[in-house]
C-alpha cells in the first residue's frame, strides 16, 4: 500500500524515475480496487450493461488515469525511454507486448538523462 500512496503522491510528477516495484504495486493495487467499485456497482445497482462501466468504476477511472498515467510515464524513464513511449500501445497486440517489455525490464543503474537512480535514491 505504501507504494500505491507514494505513487498518488506524485500524481503531478511527470519527471523523475519511478522502479519496477513503484509501477507493478500501484497497477495491484488499482486492480484490486477495480474490483471493489466493479462489486460496489453491482451490489448498489448502479452499473450499466450498455457502457460496461457503474457510476463506482467510472469516478475512480476518472480518479486515477492522471497518476496512473504520470506512474507509466516514469516507469520508461528509468528504462531511458522517453513517457512519449506509452503511444505505441496504439498499435494493436505489438505496442501493447512492447510496452510490458518494457515495464518488467530493469532500470539503468545509476543517473540517466532523466535524473537519479530510485533504488539507491532511497
Amino acid at each position: 500500500m505504501h507504494w500505491y500512496i507514494k505513487a498518488l503522491k506524485r500524481f503531478t510528477d511527470f519527471k523523475g524515475r519511478s522502479r519496477r516495484k513503484e509501477y507493478w504495486m500501484f497497477a495491484l493495487f488499482n486492480v484490486i480496487f477495480s474490483i471493489a467499485t466493479t462489486i460496489l456497482d453491482y451490489a448498489f445497482g448502479t452499473n450499466s450493461f450498455v457502457y460496461y462501466f457503474g457510476v463506482f468504476s467510472m469516478l475512480y477511472g476518472l480518479f486515477i488515469f492522471i497518476p496512473f498515467l504520470a506512474v507509466s510515464v516514469r516507469r520508461l524513464h528509468d528504462t531511458s525511454k522517453t513517457g512519449w513511449m506509452l503511444l505505441i500501445s496504439i498499435i494493436p497486440l505489438i505496442g501493447a507486448l512492447w510496452l510490458l517489455v518494457l515495464f518488467v525490464t530493469e532500470g539503468i543503474r545509476g543517473t540517466n538523462i532523466y535524473g537519479p537512480d530510485p533504488i539507491t535514491k532511497q
